[in-house]
């Protein structure tokens, strides 16, 4: 069984208070990233009104985790993302099109009834090392 090890950098928000999660765990040659919401390191609050602004600030976040893990955006081979509501998914989606390479990786969107702190989005993502 492969080894299981926790990711952490202060370049993306911590988990929150007392919440027992990791920000990412590597475990063999993949790297598990819990869903990430349009948090920014040490602030209080979404960042952002629109799906467009929030998903970019998700999108950061998930590359500051990726690229700590020794992986990065373009090497995601699976991600789930959670909509508020799927009337933002045009949104959501022109800004996710710019930042997953050519090779888009598979995905699944949901739609929720709601998301931590207001959230309009949150994305997890599995990536390769």
């Amino acid at each position: 069984m492969a080894k299981k090890t926790r990711v952490r950098t202060e370049a993306a928000p911590a988990p929150f208070q007392g919440a027992p999660y990791s920000q990412a765990i590597r475990s063999g040659d993949l790297v598990f990233v819990s869903g990430q919401l349009a948090l920014r390191p040490g602030a209080t609050g979404v960042t952002g009104t629109s799906i467009q602004e929030q998903t970019e600030q998700v999108m950061a976040n998930l590359k500051a985790i990726l690229e700590a893990a020794g992986s990065g955006l373009e090497r995601i081979v699976k991600t789930t993302v959670f909509l508020t509501n799927l009337a933002d998914f045009p949104g959501m989606n022109e800004v996710y099109r710019r930042h997953v390479g050519d090779v888009p990786p598979a995905r699944s969107t949901v739609g929720v009834a709601s998301l931590p702190n207001g959230a309009l989005v949150e994305i997890e993502a599995i990536a390769h090392l």
